[in-house]
This record gives C-alpha cells, structure tokens and sequence, in this order.
C-alpha cells in the first residue's frame, strides 16, 4: 500500500470494494510473506501485477469488480506497463477470463499453516 498502486471504493462510508496493481515482482500474497521479490518491474519488458480485487458479499454482482479492475489495469497502462498478469483464485478465474484475462499456469502457493492455496497465473496486454 505504501507504493499508492492500491485502492478502495466506498458507498455511504462503507468500504464496498478494493484491489490494486504492482511495479514489484512477487506475483501475489501478502507483504507479510516470506519469498516475497520487493525488486521493481520495468514496463518496457516485465508485466504489472494485479492483486488482490475484493469485493464485499453486500455488494457482489454489481459489476464493482470489473470497475476496480479497469481502474488497475488504467492505471498500470498510463505507467508505461503494455501486459499485466496475476494469480488468480479460482473463484476469481471466469471474471478474469471474461475480461481478456488468459490462463498461463496453475500453482500452489504455500500457506503458514501448511496447506496450499491454489492459484491460477493469467495475463493479458493492454
């Protein structure tokens, strides 16, 4: 959040809805992750990251998902970024994949207590 690349939307004073983008090479997860890659991106030859898009159960299906993904994929465009990429969940993957989202790979992201969390790496240019 420090990098000013994340962003919340609010109706009323209640946060509805977040997500950002990255210049940084970890592909997904937390800054309190071990293995995390804190080096910059170059535009000219690296993807942005997208990351983590949420929105609240109260107001799913009402296409603020898709708006704060535009927002990202905007504001890494007017970066200089021409592809983007994530590590989508699952559940996030058919969003993705309708707005021009391709599926690269799938992996396992470990988690403290053990367990994997399994993610699917997409990109697109823009």
């Amino acid at each position: 959040m420090t990098d000013g690349t994340y962003f919340v939307a609010e109706v009323g004073g209640e946060m509805v809805a977040s997500g950002g983008w990255s210049y940084r090479a970890t592909l997904c997860g937390s800054d309190g992750m071990t293995g995390r890659e804190p080096a910059s991106l170059n535009p000219a030859t690296d993807a942005a990251k997208i990351r983590a898009i949420f929105v609240h159960p109260g107001w799913a299906r009402r296409g603020l998902g898709s708006l704060m993904l535009a927002h990202c994929e905007r504001q890494a465009r007017e970066t200089g970024f021409t592809r983007l990429e994530m590590g989508s969940t699952l559940t996030g993957a058919p969003l993705y994949h309708l707005r021009g989202y391709v599926e690269q790979e799938r992996i396992a992201i470990p988690l403290p207590n053990g367990e994997a969390l399994p993610v699917i790496r997409m990109t697109k240019s823009v």
